[in-house]
């Protein structure tokens, strides 16, 4: 089951938001200080950001967090997958499948965009299966 994040799922989901974000999925390592933002983000007001929790017979599989904005490049609602997180023990069970599948039908038209470590192979794999492609250019922040 794919569900909202609630406040009963925080300290779950920050053991797996440490796990991911130590992963070689990840660029970056995150802190715990920003990991609480993110969640209190997904749990409180904040119209940007969403977050969903993989669910089965009351136990969390993993988690995902989704933020919205416009796309002036493509004209129409953008939506970044920012975090897909299954949990060893339950991946190849079509959790992040569902996933996909999920948010793209609750945001038809919308242009779907993410980011993946190339030697993520798998994760690679079930992007392009929903018809991900790179986009050939550099991201930057400050």
């Amino acid at each position: 089951m794919i569900r909202h994040m609630q406040e009963r799922d925080r300290a779950e989901v920050l053991c797996m938001m440490r796990e991911f974000y130590a992963s070689d999925a990840v660029w970056s390592n995150g802190s715990d200080e920003i990991f609480g933002a993110d969640i209190d983000s997904c749990l409180g007001d904040c119209p940007f950001l969403e977050g969903y929790v993989f669910e089965e017979e009351h136990r969390l599989q993993g988690y995902a967090m989704v933020a919205k904005s416009f796309s002036t490049e493509f004209g129409k609602p953008c939506i970044w997958l920012e975090d897909i997180y299954v949990m060893p023990a339950f991946r190849d069970r079509g959790i992040g499948s569902a996933f996909m599948s999920y948010v793209q039908n609750k945001y038809p038209g919308a242009i779907f965009r993410l980011e993946v470590e190339p030697e993520n192979e798998r994760a690679v794999h079930v992007y392009e299966k929903y018809g991900f492609s790179v986009i050939p250019y550099m991201e930057m922040k400050k």
